[in-house]
């Protein structure tokens, strides 16, 4: 593996022979803390808002667990 970094971005390579889906998940967590990164919002507003997120999952899917 090999980073570099330029003016405008960090590059970062990789081995072809890493997971592809372990992967993904590293990129979605970057993107994730790219987008939130120009954010300042309350913990306790992005902890009701998973709660709300959460419940409304629960009570659409709750049948597929619940037999």
């Amino acid at each position: 593996m090999k980073i570099e970094r330029t003016d405008k971005e960090i590059i970062i390579r990789i081995p072809a022979s890493v997971d592809t889906e372990g992967l993904q998940e590293l990129v979605d967590y970057v993107r994730y803390k790219e987008i939130t990164s120009k954010f300042e919002v309350d913990q306790n507003d992005v902890d009701k808002l998973a709660d709300e997120i959460n419940e409304s999952w629960w009570s659409k899917n709750k049948d597929r667990f619940l037999k």
